[in-house]
């Protein structure tokens, strides 16, 4: 029954958006693709490889630790956008090592929570990012707007049958929560550095090695032994890196390097409703493919709490303008 409702879900997301991306045309209807309908599906790929990333990676913690992921994932992406450094302007790399930081700690928060938590469950909770910058809004003393009050309701509402379905609230959702808040901040700040940006791809890819570096240094300090163990430990780890090669290039350079390219594109050739819309069905993209990957089921009463969840975050961004610098890999 499980798998019936997950299949059943993702096959009503599919046509879903198929009919949000056909009627974005009208009444202009054209026998060729327009623009705008190829920058709607290109998002749409975004959304559903972004969804690949939370049963991929929580493969890869079951025999490498979250510092070696976020590592070799940033670190191929690094080498792919190297060709971004030449010409830099030094404004935008400062911008990108700010930013950077801040993503690193996303990344943190979300694979260590990866690791103790289900895929599908993780995904929800971090796609409460979207709720995090009309909040931080607020805080800047602008008053609430009658949608974000809505919204919270519907996530609130989402996240407490999320949790009745799978259990009580555990230390993994609490970090999950804690990647949702970064998310949330690395988008609002990274919507006042783009618009000073000199070149937008130069901030990512700096971002991209900020994270790498981050990633290393947080192996080095945590992880990595120099003394007694050393030998046994690097034998560990390159038997672990050979099982999941092809889960980390996967997430190198599809899920981060690739995507990236066509976000950019996408975002160019589409509004900012039509991105949110779409950046909001990410959790049950990721739900099915938990389901598909991973085996992991979700009750329907998880399903009706998920509708919930994406409900509130299609409301928090309808009428906003996301920014289309917002680039960031799931």
């Amino acid at each position: 029954m499980a798998g019936l409702t997950a299949a059943g879900f993702g096959f009503g997301y599919h046509i879903g958006l198929m009919l949000f991306c056909h009627n974005a045309l009208h009444p202009r209807r054209k026998k060729c693709m327009t623009h705008q309908l190829r920058g709607i599906l290109a998002l749409l790929v975004v959304t559903l490889v972004w969804g690949t990333t939370f049963p991929d990676m929580k493969d890869l913690t079951a025999t490498l630790s979250p510092a070696w992921i976020v590592f070799t994932r940033f670190a191929i992406a690094t080498l792919l956008l190297s060709p971004f450094f030449a010409g830099a302007a030094r404004s935008d790399l400062k911008a990108g090592v700010m930013l950077g930081l801040l993503l690193f700690f996303c990344y943190v928060f979300q694979v260590e929570g990866l690791a103790l938590t289900s895929s599908n469950r993780n995904a929800f909770i971090c796609g409460l990012n979207v709720l995090i910058v009309p909040l931080l809004g607020m805080l800047a003393g602008r008053p609430p707007e009658r949608r974000i009050g809505i919204a919270l309701l519907l996530a609130v509402s989402g996240l407490a049958a999320l949790c009745w379905d799978g259990g009580a609230w555990r230390f993994g959702d609490t970090l999950a929560l804690g990647a949702a808040l970064c998310f949330g901040l690395y988008i609002k700040m990274m919507e006042v550095h783009t618009r000073s940006a000199k070149r937008l791809m130069t901030i990512t890819a700096t971002q991209i090695l900020t994270v790498a570096a981050g990633a290393a240094a947080w192996l080095l300090l945590t992880e990595v032994p120099m003394g007694a163990g050393a030998d046994a430990y690097w034998v560990n780890v390159s038997v672990s890196l050979k099982a999941g090669s092809y889960n980390i290039a996967y997430l190198g350079v599809v899920c981060t390097a690739a995507i990236i390219a066509l976000q950019t594109w996408g975002q160019s050739h589409s509004t900012a409703n039509e991105a949110a819309v779409i950046y909001a069905f990410e959790p049950a993209a990721a739900a099915v493919f938990g389901f598909f990957w991973l085996g992991e089921t979700m009750s329907g009463r998880g399903w009706i709490g998920a509708a919930l969840l994406i409900s509130g975050m299609i409301v928090s961004q309808w009428n906003s303008e996301r920014p289309a610098g917002a680039l960031v890999p799931e």
